[in-house]
């Protein structure tokens, strides 16, 4: 997925990617578990101009994973969705203090700086394979759930919480405070000095 600096001018251009599965596969082939897989292809649209000496990109992410809940391991899609911009300034003879980012630069043409909005451009074409690994990670979810309101599965019996109901009580099961193992060595050592 490539973009041609010379294609771009301060009028905006659009431009459309879709990720083949082989790159979805690369980007988590290093995962031990993999609690989804691709339901959807992902699709980048992108406006892309310069301001000056800097390129501005403005894009979408759309697509759609079969995912596992965290909660009641139900398998779910889950809607990808997120916007983003991508603010590049010419590297010109800059060479990016960490090795990653100077390799990044020399092979894609493209260096992410501290924030993910921003960065260095070397060259006529950038490869986005990389950047786009990285918008793909910010949309994914910190817990895979499929509802805000699943209630999970009983830690106690295992029951589908969502679906039955059980008699179970899981307040035995929690500590009325973090401080609760300490207490009982308390009252064990008081007991032996009298």
């Amino acid at each position: 997925m490539k973009l041609y600096i010379d294609r771009i001018s301060e009028t905006p251009s659009s431009l459309s990617f879709e990720a083949p599965s082989a790159w979805w596969e690369a980007r988590v082939e290093d995962a031990h578990e993999r609690p989804y897989t691709l339901a959807e292809p992902l699709r980048f649209e992108l406006r892309a101009h310069t301001m000056g000496t800097k390129i501005l990109i403005e894009g979408s992410l759309r697509g759609a994973l079969d995912a596992e809940c965290s909660r009641c391991l139900a398998r779910y899609r889950h809607a990808l969705r997120d916007d983003f911009e991508l603010l590049l300034e010419s590297a010109g003879e800059r060479v990016p203090s960490d090795p990653e980012g100077a390799e990044s630069l020399a092979r894609n043409g493209l260096c992410l700086g501290d924030e993910i909005g921003e960065g260095w451009y070397r060259g006529s074409v950038i490869t986005l394979d990389a950047f786009f690994g990285e918008v793909v990670a910010c949309a994914m979810p910190i817990q895979l759930a499929c509802g805000e309101d699943c209630a999970g599965l009983c830690p106690i019996c295992g029951v589908d919480r969502n679906e039955n109901r059980c008699d179970c009580r899981v307040e035995e099961m929690k500590p009325k405070s973090p401080f609760a193992v300490l207490e009982k060595l308390r009252d064990g050592r008081s007991g032996g000095e009298s």
